[in-house]
Formats: C-alpha cells, structure tokens, sequence
C-alpha cells in the first residue's frame, strides 16, 4: 500500500483540478451541464484515483487505478482541445494548462512503469 499525500503526482493533479476549475468557471453559461461539468469531472477523477488506489493490497491493483487515472488525463486533454477550438480558452492559456498536464501525464506513466517492473 502507498501514501497517495505523500505522491508528487497526487498533489501535482490536485493542484491542477483548481486550475482546471478556474479555466472552467470563465466558459459559456450553456455549457454548465456540458463541457464544464465533463472537464471538471474527468480532472477531478485523475488524484481521486490515484487515491482510490493506493488503498488496494497489491501494485498490480493499484496499477489499475493509475491507468484510469491516465486516461482521465488524455480524456482532460481532448476536452481542453475542444475548449480552445470552440474559442473558450485562448492558445496561450491552452498551452499552459496543456504544459501542466503533461508534466502529470509523464509522472503518472514513470510511475507505472516502475510499478510494472516491480510486479
């Protein structure tokens, strides 16, 4: 079992869910049930996971979660690409948030890894 407090790439993916959140608040009204609503969920998912995980008894457990929580970074990704084709956020703030993002992303999949070659 795993401290998930004591993870980088869990406080690094609770500090972005406030960024995210912040980017969110300034979309359309209409979108409140839509894209903010998914984008906040989907980022919200990436340390919950990473929580939920650390619990298990085993790293091949965990891992499970850590690639879930993977894939709710790329599903994050996809959802911000959206945003800035719809021209809710700017390039400059896509880029950023993005920048962000990856950093979690390269984390979570050396992370994975090194669980991988644990098991």
């Amino acid at each position: 079992m795993h401290n998930y407090k004591e993870l980088e790439v869990w406080k690094n993916s609770v500090a972005f869910c406030s960024i995210i959140y912040k980017v969110t608040a300034k979309f359309p009204d209409f979108e409140k049930f839509g894209l903010v609503s998914q984008l906040n969920r989907a980022v919200i998912s990436i340390p919950s996971n990473i929580a939920e995980g650390s619990a298990k008894s085993s790293d091949k457990h965990f891992l499970i979660f850590l690639e879930t929580s993977l894939g709710s970074c790329y599903e994050v990704e996809t959802q911000l690409l959206v945003a800035k084709h719809l021209n809710y956020i700017s390039e400059i703030e896509y880029e950023t948030v993005n920048d962000e993002l990856t950093t979690i992303i390269k984390m979570l999949i050396k992370f994975i890894k090194f669980l991988q070659n644990k098991i």
